[in-house]
C-alpha cells in the first residue's frame, strides 16, 4: 500500500511516522507513506496555496495547487467527479465528512494507493469536495486547527490492520469495535497489589472460563460505556 499525504506542514508527521508501529510497517515494506508539501505546487511567487473566501469570510485552499499535486502524485490528469470503489481512493479530511469508525477503516484495505488531503485554515474550494475526491472523512464531532491530525489517526488505524504489521494478529481481532463490542478488562502482575487483586477465574489456567468471563465482561464494560453500539 502507498499513502500520500498533501498538507502545509509536513514536519508534523515526522514524529509520528517514525516512531513504533508505523515506523517498523515501512521497515517491512508493507507500506509506503509519502509526505507531499502543497506549497512545492503553488505559482505564487510567495507560495500561498489559500485565498480569500468568496462573498466574505475567512482564508480557503485554492484548488490548483491541489489538482497540480494530486496530478503529480498520481502521474495522470485527475478524473472530476469520480466516486466509488477503486484500488486508488482520494480522501478529504474535513468536519463534514462521515464520522471514521472501525468497520469504515476496512473498506480502505484493499486499496493499493491512498491520497490524503489534509486542509487548513476554514476550509477548502468545495470544487475539490465535489469533484476530485472520493470521501470526506471526519474523526469526531469536533474541529481540530487542520487536517493533520486526523490524517495520522486515520494511518494508525488502518496500517496495524495490515496483515503483517502487528505480529500477534489474533490480539488485533479481539480488539474494541471489532465485533461491535469494547475490550474486556487486562490484568497484569502482581496478582495481589496492595489489596487490589487479579480476578480469580484468570488465574485458573482454565482456557474455556477465561473466554467466557472476557466475553461476559466485555458485553459488561460496552453496556456501561458505550450501549448504543448493542442496538
Amino acid at each position: 500500500m502507498i499513502i500520500d499525504i498533501i498538507t502545509i506542514f509536513p514536519k508534523m508527521f515526522k514524529p509520528v511516522l517514525e516512531e513504533s508501529i508505523l515506523k517498523r510497517a515501512q521497515e517491512k515494506g508493507l507500506v509506503k507513506i509519502n509526505i507531499h508539501n502543497l506549497r512545492d505546487y503553488s505559482d505564487d511567487p510567495n507560495k500561498r496555496i489559500d485565498a480569500p473566501s468568496y462573498g466574505g469570510g475567512g482564508m480557503v485552499f485554492q484548488i490548483e495547487p491541489i489538482y497540480k499535486a494530486m496530478e503529480a502524485i498520481l502521474e495522470a490528469p485527475i478524473e472530476p467527479g469520480r466516486k466509488g470503489p477503486s484500488h486508488t481512493q482520494r480522501i478529504l479530511f474535513t468536519p463534514k465528512g462521515r464520522t471514521l469508525t472501525q468497520k469504515k477503516i476496512k473498506d480502505f484495505l484493499d486499496c493499493q494507493r491512498l491520497v490524503l488531503i489534509a486542509p487548513r485554515y476554514e476550509g477548502i474550494d468545495q470544487i475539490v469536495s465535489d469533484y476530485l475526491v472520493d470521501e470526506e472523512i471526519s474523526i469526531g464531532d469536533y474541529v481540530l486547527g487542520g487536517g493533520e491530525l486526523p490524517a495520522m489517526v486515520f494511518c494508525d488505524c488502518l496500517i496495524r490492520l495490515i496483515p503483517g504489521v502487528v505480529s500477534d494478529r489474533e490480539s488485533v481481532m479481539q480488539e474494541s469495535f471489532q465485533k461491535r463490542m469494547l475490550d474486556y478488562p487486562h490484568y497484569t502482575r502482581p496478582e495481589d497489589f496492595r489489596g487490589f487483586k487479579v480476578p480469580e477465574v484468570l488465574l485458573s489456567g482454565d482456557h474455556q472460563k477465561i473466554k467466557e468471563w472476557r466475553q461476559q465482561e466485555a458485553r459488561r464494560v460496552t453496556e456501561r460505556m458505550r450501549p448504543d453500539l448493542l442496538k
